[in-house]
């Protein structure tokens, strides 16, 4: 995963929640916009989540980002 392919998800208009997943399996939710940063190299993300717990992540562990689905159950997934 790259910090560009991010971006697309992040500059999203209107911004729509989504989870990213990671190689080892765990799925980390990004509920706003204003609760994701990337590094200034661009290697990592911080995400933080409602409960103020803070997940640090390399992207090169990111497989995939999937759109939260909506409340009537749509949702989409997209492949890096």
């Amino acid at each position: 995963m790259t910090v560009e392919q991010l971006r697309k998800f992040y500059d999203a208009q209107p911004f729509r929640p989504f989870i990213m997943h990671l190689a080892d399996g765990r799925q980390i939710a990004v509920n706003h916009r204003e609760f994701i940063m990337s590094s200034p190299s661009g290697r990592t993300v911080s995400v933080y989540q409602p409960d103020d717990t803070l997940n640090v992540i390399d992207l090169l562990r990111v497989t995939d980002l999937e759109i939260k689905p909506t409340a009537n159950g749509a949702g989409k997934r997209r492949r890096s």
